[in-house]
């Protein structure tokens, strides 16, 4: 019998001791809402589908959070310099998800989870954290399938024309990183 596409993530992230360091590192911050989102669960996936041994560098480890009081950028920076002072070879990317829909031009979001379901492509619509017990939480609104099944599709709530995606997985390399990848658009409307 075949794990739930969650398990599977779950049990890559647990394994991965660097992941789980950050995890534990964002989680003592104590930031409301918080998730480390985008490349830092796809790229594990991506790198797993691909046998690697040794996984892809990320550019940055991006936090995203949801305070709706505090919305000063000065706030991320101030975030982003402690988690610096724990792990400084680390380029933390800190963004309070109850601002950032005033830049992408959508409604207000209403948590870190409505955040990223907006994101351009389905696979960056994933995020993970520490619960209180330590248990690893996966946050996927759209599902992982897309992940595991080799595609980089767009997010058909945000509509993103299918350029926004292919320029961003080619500025990103994605398909010479990961060869097996495939773009796979939208029905144009």
């Amino acid at each position: 019998m075949a794990l739930p596409s969650t398990t599977k993530a779950e049990m890559l992230i647990r394994a991965d001791m660097w992941r789980m360091d950050c995890l534990d590192v964002v989680k003592n911050a104590g930031l409301p809402d918080w998730m480390i989102v985008a490349g830092f669960v796809r790229n594990l996936i991506w790198d797993h589908l691909h046998d690697r041994d040794v996984y892809t560098p990320l550019n940055d480890v991006d936090v995203a959070y949801f305070d709706p009081i505090d919305l000063s950028a000065d706030t991320e920076q101030r975030i982003e310099s402690h988690l610096r002072s724990f792990r400084p070879a680390i380029r933390w990317q800190v963004r309070n998800q109850a601002r950032m829909h005033l830049r992408n031009g959508h409604p207000p979001y209403q948590s870190s989870a409505d955040a990223i379901s907006y994101y351009p492509e389905l696979p960056t619509c994933i995020g993970v954290r520490l619960a209180g017990n330590n248990a690893v939480e996966i946050i996927a609104p759209h599902g992982m399938e897309h992940c595991w099944a080799h595609t980089i599709r767009p997010n058909p709530k945000t509509g993103y024309p299918n350029s926004v995606v292919r320029e961003r997985a080619k500025n990103k390399r994605w398909l010479d990183i990961w060869p097996a990848l495939q773009i796979e658009e939208e029905n144009a409307v």
